[in-house]
C-alpha cells in the first residue's frame, strides 16, 4: 500500500501563497500555543465527577465566558457544536415550528438553504427573498407572513454586509443571523434569537461550531438531544479544540490594526483587477469584509482558473463553485445577477504581504490571457 504524503512533502513548482483564508484560516499562534497545553489537560468527559472531568468541565466553561466576552453576548447563550454547518442547521430549525414559514435571502450559505429546504419537505415553508446587484436585501422586502427570518451578517463569497436590524425591524418574529463569514470581524447585529459561527472562519481549528440562543428565545431543539447539560450540545465536545478557537477568537476580535490591513490589501486587489479588460469585481466596495474579494473574468471557466492559478504558485477559491462534486454555478452570483462562471475569490489573512498580492496581480493577466487564447479567444 502506497503511503499518504508527508505533511512537509512538496513538488518543485512554485512556492504556494495562500490566499483561501475564506475558506478556512492557518491554525492562530494563539490557538496553536494553548491547544498543545488543552491536549494535556481537557481530555476528559466535562459531565464526569472525577478530578480529570472537572478540569475538563471548567476549561470548557472558561472557554464559553471567553467567548462571550469576544462576542458581546452572555455565557449562557453559548454551546459549542461540531460545525458551524451543524450551528446553522440547530440555530434556524429551532426557532421554526413546524409548518412555519421560513424566509431567507437568496444569497444564504448552502448549510442554511439545506435547513430550509429540510424544513419545507417535513410540511413546513420556505421562501428567498431577493438581493440587489451588491448581494444585499432591502428593507421591506421580507414576505408577508414570514415566521422566521434567516440573514447573514455578511456573504461568504462576495463580502457584502448584511443591514440586519434594518431589514429585520419591520419582522416580528424571531432572527437567525449566520455569522460563520464576519465572526471576529464584525459586531453582532442588535437583532438576533439564533446565531450560528464557525471556528476556523478566524483560525480556530476545524471541527468546532459557535451556537448562540438569545435567554428567553423561543428555541427548541429540532433533533433528538444528547444526554448532555445543555440541549443544545450535540455530542461530546472537544474541549481542547473549543478552549483553542476561544483564545483565536480574542485575539482576532481585538486586532484592529490586523483588519486594516487586510482591507487596504483586498483594496489593492479590487482597484488593480478592476482595471483589466472584461473583467468585474462584484459585491460592495466599501461596506464588506475586510479580507475577501470576488471577480468574474469573461470567456474563462472558474475552475480552469484556479486550477492555473494553483500552477503557478497561489492558492484560491471559486466563487462559481462548479466543481466535479457540484456542476452547478454559485446561487449567489446569480442572484446578484453577476456572472456565475469565470470567478475567483480571494481571501487574506496575517500572513499574507504585500509582495504576495504585487505577485498575484501581476500573473493574473497572463494567466487569464493564457485560458481565454487556448479557448480560441
Amino acid at each position: 500500500m502506497t503511503n499518504p504524503p508527508a505533511a512537509d512533502a512538496h513538488d518543485d513548482g512554485p512556492a504556494e501563497v495562500y490566499l483561501d483564508s475564506a475558506s478556512a484560516m492557518p491554525l492562530h499562534p494563539a490557538a496553536r500555543s494553548i491547544l498543545e497545553r488543552a491536549l494535556t489537560a481537557g481530555y476528559a468527559d466535562p459531565r464526569r465527577l472525577h478530578q480529570p472531568g472537572r478540569r475538563a468541565q471548567l476549561i470548557l466553561e472558561n472557554a464559553r465566558a471567553s467567548v462571550a466576552q469576544s462576542l458581546g453576548v452572555r455565557a449562557d447563550e453559548v454551546t459549542f457544536t461540531g460545525s458551524g454547518t451543524r450551528a446553522c442547521h440547530l440555530g434556524l430549525l429551532g426557532l421554526a415550528r413546524p409548518g412555519a414559514a421560513i424566509a431567507a435571502s437568496a444569497v444564504e450559505h448552502n448549510a442554511v438553504m439545506h435547513a430550509g429546504e429540510w424544513h419545507a419537505e417535513r410540511g413546513g415553508r420556505f421562501e428567498t427573498v431577493p438581493v440587489d446587484s451588491s448581494g444585499r436585501v432591502r428593507p421591506g422586502t421580507v414576505p408577508v407572513g414570514c415566521d422566521v427570518l434567516a440573514l447573514q451578517s455578511a456573504n461568504h463569497e462576495v463580502g457584502t454586509i448584511q443591514h440586519v436590524d434594518e431589514v429585520a425591524a419591520g419582522h416580528d418574529g424571531p432572527v437567525f443571523v449566520d455569522a460563520c463569514a464576519s465572526g471576529g470581524r464584525l459586531a453582532l447585529p442588535e437583532r438576533w434569537d439564533a446565531v450560528a459561527l464557525s471556528a476556523h472562519k478566524w483560525g480556530g481549528p476545524a471541527g468546532v461550531g459557535v451556537l448562540l440562543v438569545r435567554k428567553g428565545a423561543r428555541w427548541r431543539p429540532p433533533f433528538p438531544v444528547d444526554d448532555r447539560a445543555d440541549e443544545r450540545a450535540t455530542g461530546f465536545e472537544n474541549v481542547p479544540a473549543v478552549l483553542a478557537a476561544a483564545a483565536a477568537l480574542a485575539e482576532v476580535v481585538a486586532d484592529d490594526a490586523g483588519r486594516e490591513r487586510q482591507r487596504l490589501l483586498i483594496d489593492r486587489v479590487r482597484e488593480s483587477v478592476g482595471r483589466l479588460e472584461d473583467i468585474d469585481v462584484v459585491g460592495d466596495p466599501v461596506d464588506r469584509l475586510p479580507h475577501l474579494v470576488t471577480f468574474s473574468c469573461l470567456y474563462v471557466d472558474g475552475e480552469a482558473l484556479v486550477t492555473e492559478l494553483d500552477r503557478r504558485g497561489f492558492a484560491v477559491a471559486s466563487g462559481s463553485a462548479c466543481t466535479a462534486s457540484t456542476l452547478r454555478p454559485s446561487h449567489v452570483l446569480a442572484a446578484m445577477g453577476a456572472l456565475t462562471h469565470g470567478n475567483v475569490r480571494l481571501s487574506v489573512d496575517d500572513t499574507t504581504t504585500e509582495a504576495d498580492i504585487d505577485r498575484f496581480l501581476a500573473i493574473l493577466p497572463g494567466a487569464v490571457a493564457d485560458l481565454r487564447a487556448e479557448a480560441g479567444l
